[in-house]
């Protein structure tokens, strides 16, 4: 289950919504050079105001590109960076991917997936009904999220788009991705 990045973004401002880049690199034990999410501690204003001492869970965002094209069929325009998210895939089914897992991006990054991204309220400021689209129930009425995935900077590097993605699956049982 290998796949490609295929938009890069950050912003060093509060925003929804980041700008796409043609690099941006990833440093060890932060996240995104110059990103405002980049940090030890945690950087999103909701876990700031809980608790700052918090360590940061939540330093490289990922989605996956075929949300687009799910939500695209469903009558809403987002492109890559609209909802926030660092590094946009294709091919990698990331929200199936267990805790712990090593996603190697490019020649040298390498993030490890913590959690799923718990989208808030201002999904539905940029598009009304989006929150409905990426945070559902499945058949059995547990909650399903689907905007991406969070993860912490392993080993820094520089990331491009048409990089490669290669998964690194942890050793020993699985756990599943709760939100982070």
């Amino acid at each position: 289950m290998n796949g490609t990045v295929t938009v890069v973004s950050s912003s060093g401002a509060y925003s929804f919504t980041k700008p796409n880049r043609q690099t941006v690199t990833l440093l060890t034990g932060l996240g995104v050079e110059g990103d405002v999410h980049a940090g030890v501690t945690v950087k999103h204003r909701s876990r700031v105001a809980q608790d700052p001492t918090q360590p940061n869970l939540r330093q490289v965002h990922l989605i996956h590109e075929e949300l687009f094209d799910e939500l695209r069929a469903e009558g809403f325009e987002v492109a890559p960076g609209d909802l926030g998210e660092n590094v946009t895939t294709r091919g990698v089914d990331l929200l199936a991917l267990p805790v712990g897992t090593l996603l190697h991006l490019g020649d040298e990054a390498v993030v490890e997936v913590t959690g799923l991204r718990n989208p808030c309220l201002q999904i539905d400021t940029f598009q009304e009904g989006l929150l409905k689209q990426v945070v559902g129930r499945d058949e059995a009425g547990n909650i399903v999220r689907k905007a991406g995935v969070m993860s912490v900077v392993r080993t820094g590097g520089v990331v491009r788009p048409g990089d490669p993605v290669t998964v690194e699956l942890p050793v020993g049982p699985h756990r599943p991705l709760e939100r982070v």
